[in-house]
C-alpha cells in the first residue's frame, strides 16, 4: 500500500518530534507537547497537499 504525500509528511514531522528536532514557527522554540507536534504535522501536510494540487 502506497503512502500519500500527506502521510509521509506527517510521519516525517513526528519523527522530528521524537528526535527532539521539531521547532515551532518563526520563534524556533522546541516543541515538547505531542498534541502540538500533531497539529504542526497536519498543518504542514495540508499546506503541501494544497501546493501540489492547485487548480
Amino acid at each position: 500500500m502506497k503512502n500519500s504525500s500527506k502521510e509521509k509528511k506527517v510521519a516525517e514531522v513526528m519523527h522530528q518530534f521524537k528526535e527532539n528536532h521539531l521547532h515551532s514557527g518563526k520563534s524556533k522554540t522546541l516543541v515538547t507537547n505531542r498534541k502540538q507536534a500533531i497539529a504542526i504535522s497536519l498543518s504542514e501536510a495540508e499546506e503541501l497537499y494544497n501546493k501540489n494540487n492547485k487548480l
